[in-house]
């Protein structure tokens, strides 16, 4: 597993996540009753990206995040997410936001797909935080936060080698191999199967510095090339016109990593559950365990710094205010099918009362000798220390 993959996945999720809440706050976003309270100004639009923008550039942050370590998991990659999207006056909710990490990475997941060779997951974090630049065009400090971690992301990434790149690669798709949640954009274009599985074509451009394939040379001892034989390669192949630019600025040539979304295709944010091969109808308990963290972290959510007069505002992914309440309602129903189940051992396993108090001192004796021997080790909940900063910024 690759020690520096986490600010690649953090900057190009948190990149999908500015294209699809920028799609969004940008559509007609109006309350039932047509009143004011629903509707996103543009002067909100721009708040929201340059506050995330803010956050997620700020320099303490991408300091701890370029430091190399292991890549997270889904969930608390969600968590950290979340935190983001919350840094501005927005509010989701778990449904919501649950479709936006959906979406985000299936997104990004598409794009290491058709990389065509390692060193391109370069070029796509780089069109994702050259968008990213022009959303807070207007924005000095966050337009120099943004280059200067561009900066550090070229020192960091610019001297791996193509075997270092691989194992960067490889550790992404470990990452993605169990998402497969079907997005209306990709099933529309024909480039995602039913089952969620992307559909990949054998055709199109070759990486660059390679040949197209069809072709067999054969060499004698000497080096002197004897003979060629021609094959059918299976696919209609072209050669790469040039490399793209890994400079802070240029033409990065590939156009993945580049924002897909439009106002005028809202549904393009939809997504949907691929169907399981064991369809039982049994609820998944990991699914029920993610809600209920994003339930406990969306309540949790401090507003201090905002004003008192300024009442937050909530963005909606789903289509109508219904939709998304069936969702939320789908998930209650979910987690009222599981109950918690209290065992406590002590009950079956000691009758008498004094013989419980004589254990349980016992047991306290272990825990005291075990402090005194182990010193203090730090937590090990992975993403804590970029949580604590982010709620600190």
């Amino acid at each position: 597993m690759s020690m520096r993959t986490l600010p690649l996945v953090f900057i190009n999720l948190g990149g999908e996540m500015l294209y699809i809440l920028d799609q969004r706050l940008r559509a007609h976003n109006t309350s039932e009753d047509n009143s004011e309270k629903g509707v996103w100004s543009e002067n909100d639009r721009k708040r929201v990206m340059n506050d995330i923008v803010g956050t997620m550039f700020s320099k303490a942050f991408m300091d701890e995040l370029l430091k190399p370590q292991q890549l997270y998991s889904h969930r608390t990659m969600k968590t950290v997410l979340t935190r983001l999207a919350h840094a501005s006056i927005m509010r989701l909710n778990p449904a919501s936001m649950d479709r936006l990490y959906e979406l985000m990475v299936m997104a990004f997941k598409y794009q290491v797909f058709l990389c065509l060779r390692p060193k391109d997951l370069l070029l796509i974090s780089y069109n994702h935080m050259d968008t990213i630049r022009e959303f807070v065009k207007d924005t000095p400090m966050a337009v120099n936060q943004v280059d200067e971690t561009h900066r550090k992301i070229i020192e960091a990434y610019s001297s791996l080698s193509e075997g270092e790149l691989q194992l960067l690669r490889q550790t992404l798709l470990t990452f993605f191999q169990d998402m497969h949640v079907r997005v209306s954009l990709f099933l529309k274009d024909q480039i995602q199967n039913p089952n969620g599985r992307f559909a990949l074509t054998t055709s199109g451009p070759v990486p660059h510095g390679t040949d197209v394939p069809g072709l067999i040379r054969i060499f004698d001892c000497r080096g002197r090339e004897v003979r060629r034989r021609e094959f059918l390669s299976g696919g209609s192949y072209t050669s790469s016109i040039r490399e793209g630019s890994f400079e802070l600025h240029g033409n990065r040539v590939i156009r993945l990593g580049m924002n897909m979304y439009t106002v005028d295709h809202p549904e393009e944010t939809h997504t949907s559950r691929a169907p399981s091969v064991k369809a039982d109808g049994s609820p998944n308990p990991l699914a029920k365990e993610e809600l209920n963290l994003l339930a406990r972290l969306m309540g949790s959510m401090k507003t201090e710094n905002k004003p008192k007069d300024e009442s937050g505002f909530r963005i909606n992914l789903f289509n109508t205010d219904k939709e998304e309440a069936e969702a939320g309602a789908s998930a209650s129903a979910e987690e009222s099918l599981y109950g918690v189940i209290n065992i406590q051992a002590m009950q079956f396993l000691v009758q008498d009362e004094q013989a419980a108090s004589e254990l349980a001192r016992i047991a306290g004796q272990f825990e005291e000798e075990e402090e005194e021997e182990k010193p203090e080790k730090p937590s090990n909940n992975k993403g804590e220390e970029l949580l604590a900063m982010m709620d600190g910024l």
